[in-house]
């Protein structure tokens, strides 16, 4: 879903041309991040990754200029909106670290193992 920010691209060159209005910008970046919490669900952390430097080339130009005041509380609610899904990223990405830290445990526990064991196979 985008948000219905008004202004857009101004003509079809500047749409051949990729260029976008902040208000467009603003909103493929709520977009994007959204695609990117739902890659994020499914351990898809190479996309997740792929997709941010998009995500924050657009929030940087998006921002390159004052945001009107007649759309700040519209802008407001975007932004809000890219936090929340931020913080949903980040619940799993905490979820995958402690998955992958528990996995280094469990690794460490059987070359522990096999390191026994193998001390206790070389014993005459």
């Amino acid at each position: 879903m985008i948000v219905p920010f008004p202004g857009g691209v101004t003509s079809l060159e500047a749409a051949a041309e990729g260029t976008l209005s902040q208000y467009r910008r603003l909103a493929r970046v709520l977009t994007v991040t959204r695609e990117m919490v739902a890659l994020a669900e499914v351990g898809d952390w190479d996309a997740v990754a792929a997709r941010e430097q998009d995500r924050r080339d657009d929030l940087a130009r998006c921002f390159k200029e004052a945001v009107s005041t007649e759309h700040a509380e519209l802008v407001a609610e975007a932004l809000a909106a890219i936090l929340h899904l931020n913080e949903e990223m980040m619940a799993h990405l905490s979820k995958a670290r402690d998955a992958v830290l528990q996995q280094g445990v469990a690794q460490v526990r059987t070359r522990s193992a096999i390191g026994h064991y193998e001390q206790v196979k070389s014993q005459p």
